[in-house]
This record gives structure tokens, C-alpha cells and sequence, in this order.
């Protein structure tokens, strides 16, 4: 099979297309022929040596991927070899062929681009876990979305608005806020001009919001408990840059807020399996009728992917970038 490997941890030039030999499922697992694969800040750390693939995963790069099952493992009754699907991965997704629990594929609806599909099982699985199951968010409350344009945050924007919240999101610059306002944000704060405190008080009537999806880190932490409403949950997704924060626990307690901290690939796979689950009984729907999508600001050719690793890193990308097979 094609794959990027990198033989060394590095900048974008470590990146190289060539040959491994092709992946056979295992009980239990779906070999798919790879249609693209999606790109995410994961990815970049890994080809830095910040991020090692957990014990037993595959060191070529990529968490997410599209395309059809192409044989199946023993054990194997969900699926079909010809089924369109996408996936969540622990690796190997800049490949053209991936081996993936029968557990964390999803099925691809029929009026659904097969490569874009690619952008969507991090995003959807990454936030509906921290911000539908560990916050609970219900119709009627009020999310803020830190990144509200980003691979993450996009995602996010489109699943709440489609479940009845009112959805903040901040971004940067013209073209994301103009992008987040497009998505459904019913605000949306530029974080270079204002302060998204000030703007969502402002908006909730000085109640603030029910759940935060941070993927700032500790540099955000002190503002995001201030901007909660009483009972609020603060979902963080990402650690940032700079110094750990520091909690404060009064303000904690005093709102009655919890604060839950999460990360996806290290997971054991059975609690994959009931996330993925999860997206495919509350998200998915939203998905098959056109409400949620993925959204996309480029697709560019596997042989691309050092390209790909610098424009993510630029910071202005709208969406997700995806590699097409």
C-alpha cells in the first residue's frame, strides 16, 4: 500500500510517500480501502515526537479516514465489503489501506461526499464525548465555542445549533468570523479585537454560558470559569502552550461547575466503541438529513501532506484539510 511514513521526527520535509506492506484485519476489524484522510493538529505533533501512537497503534501518521470496506476479519457482522464508511483510527490513516475496529467505523450516507466524509469521525467523536455526554448539552442552553472555525469548533457550531442551543463561537480575523456566522453562530467574538467575556455576558443577560469546549488551554482557563452560568461545565480539549494554570476552586464551587479534561486516541477501545456509538445514535441523524456536514477548506493529494502539515499550521484554515488517495 502507499503511506506516508517519516523516518525521523522533524518538520514537514521528514514527510515522504512510499510503500509498506499492505495492513490484514484481525478479528474483529474492517479493512478499508482508504478514499482520504483527515488532518489534525494530532498529526503534526506526532511528526514532531510529541505525540507517540499508543502501544499497539500504527506509527504512520492520520486518526481519521474514508473509503469502502474492502474485506472483512473474522467475527465480523456489521459490515459489508463495498460499504462506504468512515473511521476513527489510533494511526495509519495517510495509507491507502487502513485496518480499523468493525466498533469505529460509521456508515457515510449516500448523498454524502465519500472523501469529505474523511473530516468528519475525529471532529464529530472528539466533541459530542466531552460536550453531549460529559456536559449534557440540552436545547435551549448556550454553548461557547473557543476556535469556532477550526476542524474542532466547526464541527461543534453545526451539532449544537442543529440540537436547538444557541451556539458563541470566537475567532480570529475577518475571514473566521465572516466563516463562523455562515456555520449558524448566533455570536460570534473576534478574540484579537474584543473580550468574548465581556460579549457572551452581555449576550446571556449576565447569566452566562452553560458549557465552554475550550481548546485554548491554560491561558484561557481563569475567563472561562468567569463566563459559566451557575451549574456550568468547562470542556477542555486541548492543553496549550505556556505554564499550567492554576484552579480556583472557590469560583468552582461557588458556581457549582465541574471541569472535565479529555483526550481521544489513548482511549481504550471499548470506550471508543460506546462513543462511537453514541455519535452514530445522536449525531449522525443531523448528519443523514444535511444539517451537520463536514466542513472542508481543502483537499489536497496524499503526495501533499507536508503542504498539508504547514497550512494547519498557519492557523488559516477554515474547517478540515483532508488527503485524498
Amino acid at each position: 500500500m502507499r503511506a506516508i511514513t517519516f523516518s525521523q521526527p522533524g518538520d514537514v520535509d521528514v514527510l515522504t510517500l512510499g510503500e509498506l506492506p499492505d495492513p490484514v484485519p484481525g478479528d474483529g476489524e474492517v479493512l478499508v480501502e482508504v478514499a482520504a484522510a483527515g488532518v489534525n493538529n494530532a498529526d503534526l505533533q506526532q511528526r514532531q515526537g510529541n505525540y507517540p501512537p499508543p502501544p499497539g497503534a500504527s506509527d504512520v501518521l492520520g486518526l481519521e479516514v474514508s473509503g469502502t470496506v474492502r474485506a472483512l476479519g473474522a467475527g465480523v457482522t456489521d459490515w459489508a465489503v463495498g460499504d462506504r464508511v468512515c473511521a476513527l483510527l489510533s494511526g495509519g490513516g495517510y495509507a491507502s489501506l487502513a485496518v480499523v475496529p468493525q466498533a469505529q467505523l460509521l456508515p457515510v450516507p449516500d448523498d454524502l461526499d465519500l472523501v469529505s466524509a474523511a473530516g468528519l469521525p475525529e471532529a464529530a467523536c472528539t466533541v459530542y464525548s466531552n460536550i453531549g455526554m460529559l456536559a449534557g448539552l440540552r436545547p435551549g442552553q448556550t454553548l461557547l465555542v473557543h476556535g469556532g472555525t477550526g476542524g474542532m469548533g466547526s464541527h461543534a457550531v453545526l451539532w449544537a445549533k442543529a440540537l436547538g442551543a444557541r451556539v458563541i463561537a470566537t475567532s480570529g480575523g475577518e475571514r473566521k468570523v465572516r466563516a463562523a456566522r455562515e456555520l449558524g453562530a448566533d455570536l460570534v467574538v473576534d478574540h484579537r479585537a474584543e473580550d468574548f467575556v465581556e460579549r457572551a455576558l452581555a449576550f446571556t443577560d449576565g447569566v452566562g454560558v452553560d458549557v465552554v469546549l475550550d481548546v485554548v488551554g491554560p491561558s484561557y482557563l481563569h475567563r472561562n470559569l468567569e463566563v459559566l452560568a451557575p451549574n456550568g461545565h468547562l470542556a477542555i480539549i486541548a492543553a496549550g502552550a505556556g505554564p499550567d494554570a492554576t484552579l480556583p476552586i472557590g469560583q468552582l464551587m461557588r458556581k457549582r461547575a465541574t471541569v472535565s479534561g479529555t483526550t481521544l486516541r489513548a482511549r481504550p477501545a471499548a470506550e471508543k466503541a460506546e462513543i462511537v456509538a453514541a455519535v452514530r445514535r445522536d449525531v449522525w441523524p443531523f448528519v443523514a438529513d444535511g444539517r451537520v456536514r463536514p466542513v472542508v477548506d481543502a483537499v489536497l493529494p496524499i503526495a501533499d501532506a507536508a503542504d498539508a502539515h504547514s497550512r494547519l499550521a498557519s492557523g488559516d484554515v477554515v474547517g478540515k484539510l483532508l488527503l485524498a488517495l
